[in-house]
């Protein structure tokens, strides 16, 4: 009961990439950058293993972005022709490739990591990639005309690439889509269509993670003009909750978004985010307890996993890693007051 992870993205080592911030530049190139991702993962795992998390991931460590990352792997995409355009409904600007061609992966994106992962832990293993909609929400189209039709061509492709994390070992393949929260009409249009090509014939666990975004300035800014109540869920939660996915994960402390919302995704197994990813301020096991027992009014205790709000990328390391221990103990709590196994 109440299986504990994280929502991606962690922190890198200093050795690895520039610390606090996204898109953070490599520390070195060729041979030795592709042993430091290696090292990296091998003690992200370790370190996760350690703080006591049930569910560990790569942590994305061999990723410069959660979007690139993969589409650094599929042909039809020019990186050398980047447009400065603006993503998630013109919220900040961001310098992105272009598609100009026919998407096509060049070869399994992923999946070395994937494996590397698989034999050096024996915890369920949670593997993350981007959602059709919001890759689509992340290059420029020069070649489909339709982000519906681009997000099904990207959703075939992913689910190639997600069929291949789980022949490796994967327990949980997520997909994020931060979208999700922006183009609330056009995921009930063809977003979630997309979502659910994406894990078409999956037999392991599914997930897709809806936030407000990383704690940078841009989203913390849009975030305060939300108004009292955060109600984009409300919206979005009726057509997931028909879907194929199992989870969803969603942000929860310090946000406004109303805790009933939940109840709308009856059936489906809930990731709570109980910690906050754009605070400096480490929560305690009891902040995150009493933020899961509010979401135990809606979600049965046999379909609630503790989780944060986003990834921790862009924050110092070492508070990442005590965010992690507050969300262990904190599910440990409020398993020992429900009579489990603390």
């Amino acid at each position: 009961m109440f299986e504990t992870s994280t929502a991606g993205s962690l922190p890198k080592p200093v050795w690895l990439a520039t610390p606090k911030m996204l898109w953070a530049p490599w520390a070195a190139s060729g041979d030795a950058l592709i042993q430091a991702k290696r090292d990296a993962t091998l003690l992200t795992l370790k370190e996760q293993e350690d703080i006591g998390l049930d569910i560990v991931s790569d942590g994305e460590q061999s990723r410069q972005h959660f979007v690139h990352g993969f589409l650094e792997g599929v042909e039809g995409i020019d990186f050398g022709k980047r447009v400065k355009m603006g993503i998630r409904n013109n919220r900040y600007e961001a310098e992105v490739p272009s598609v100009t061609g026919p998407l096509k992966r060049k070869g399994s994106v992923h999946k070395t990591e994937a494996v590397l992962a698989r034999a050096h832990t024996k915890h369920k293993l949670k593997f993350t990639l981007p959602g059709p909609m919001t890759i689509c929400d992340t290059v420029a189209d020069s070649h489909y005309g339709s982000r519906a039709a681009m997000a099904m061509r990207f959703a075939e492709i992913l689910n190639e690439e997600a069929r291949e994390l789980e022949a490796a070992g994967c327990d949980v393949i997520q997909f994020d889509e931060p979208a999700f929260n922006v183009y609330m009409s056009e995921v009930v249009e063809w977003g979630v269509a997309a979502l659910n090509r994406a894990v078409e014939g999956l037999r392991c666990k599914t997930a897709v993670h809806i936030c407000y975004g990383y704690g940078i300035k841009a989203n913390i800014d849009w975030k305060a003009g939300l108004g009292s109540e955060w109600r984009q869920y409300e919206e979005i939660f009726p057509a997931l909750a028909k879907s194929r996915i199992g989870q969803v994960s969603l942000e929860c402390i310090h946000s406004r978004v109303p805790a009933n919302l939940m109840a709308m995704l009856k059936g489906k197994d809930v990731l709570v985010g109980a910690i906050d990813v754009a605070s400096e301020q480490v929560e305690t096991p009891e902040e995150v307890a009493a933020v899961l027992k509010s979401a135990l009014r809606y979600v049965p205790a046999e379909k609630l996993l503790p989780c944060t709000n986003c990834g921790m990328a862009p924050l110092d390391r070492h508070l990442a890693q005590e965010k992690m221990r507050a969300l262990v103990k904190g599910a440990a709590l409020l398993r020992a007051e429900l009579g489990g196994k603390a």
